[in-house]
């Protein structure tokens, strides 16, 4: 089959070349991706891999820039017409809309809490004092500080293998990790813990997926909507990230929010929660708010309006 780059050709021509960063999650989400685009379609896909800034630095994302970071090169190819789509981990994305890209599809969500990763079989309570527990997340850092358990905090770059690895050689005791990474890579096994998200929310758009495509592709566009959107995770995950881009909080900032699609008395609602914190989780804003399952945009604008009158961007910008 001819490779096509010309986003006006009928997609039954076409082989959909789906950018990728290289990682072994990366590669496993976008293929997931893939197979349903074949299953839906019948298309031909093919994996490209891109390397971006966040895969070339070893340095805490803060401070090589934080917001996309493991997006703008993707970006690039795709709007370079080097692929068709773009998958990325939803919460890696900046909350401003970029321009000739579309957000074609969200699909279903996994399990968005945070899991413990810890020597021994031990739950975050069963450490001792003292204990090295590695994350890279300045959110997790700041909501396991405010639960007083007393272990120390300590901070780890890499894959999922290199994390897990450094606690089997004892050089941390635990790693805080996304479950839905390790869903997806069949490590479950090695959870020792799934932290409730009363205690610790997760990020926003944790657990979900995001594949663009270029805007004008409009064949395409509507192929991957049909093929892998699901309603209820994209209301979801905009409530989510609304919040967040009110906050101007980027994805490296102390801020957890969980929207979930729940029974109201009429039609089904969303339920959001959402946590604002000072670096070192001393002070903590959190609040909670119901809405139309049909409206999440406001939902989370005024979640947000209503943390910041109570003084969440002070805490935001000591990060």
């Amino acid at each position: 089959m001819t490779l096509s780059t010309d986003p006006t050709a009928p997609t039954s021509t076409r082989v959909v070349r789906i950018g990728t960063r290289a990682s072994a999650l990366a590669r496993t989400q976008s293929t997931h991706v893939a197979d349903a685009i074949t299953a839906h379609t019948g298309l031909p896909t093919e994996l490209v891999l891109i390397r971006t800034e966040g895969d070339a630095s070893t340095a805490p994302l803060a401070q090589i820039g934080g917001i996309g970071v493991f997006v703008s090169a993707l970006r690039e190819a795709l709007l370079r017409g080097e692929v068709d789509v773009a998958v990325h981990s939803l919460k890696d994305l900046p909350t401003a809309p970029p321009e000739h890209i579309a957000l074609a599809a969200v699909p279903r969500r996994e399990d968005p809490r945070d899991v413990v990763v810890a020597r021994d079989g031990l739950t975050l309570g069963e450490l001792p004092a003292g204990a090295l527990v590695a994350t890279g997340s300045p959110r997790r850092v700041a909501q396991v500080a405010a639960l007083g358990l007393g272990v120390e905090l300590v901070g780890i770059r890499g894959n999922v293998d290199t994390r897990i690895r450094k606690v089997r050689e004892g050089e941390v005791d635990a790693v805080l990790l996304a479950r839905a990474g390790l869903a997806r890579l069949d490590r479950l096994d090695d959870v020792t813990e799934v932290l409730d998200p009363i205690q610790v929310l997760p990020a926003p758009g944790q657990g979900a997926l995001a594949v663009e495509c270029r805007d004008d592709d409009v064949e395409l566009r509507a192929t991957l909507a049909q093929a892998l959107d699901d309603p209820d995770t994209r209301a979801c995950v905009t409530a989510e990230r609304v919040l967040l881009a009110t906050l101007e909080a980027g994805c490296a900032a102390p801020v957890g929010a969980l929207a979930e699609v729940a029974m109201g008395e009429v039609d089904d609602e969303l339920w959001v929660r959402a946590v604002a914190l000072a670096p070192d989780g001393a002070v903590a804003i959190r609040r909670s708010a119901s809405g139309p399952l049909g409206d999440p945009e406001r939902l989370g604008r005024e979640l947000a309006e209503e943390m910041l009158a109570e003084g969440a961007a002070r805490l935001i910008a000591e990060t």
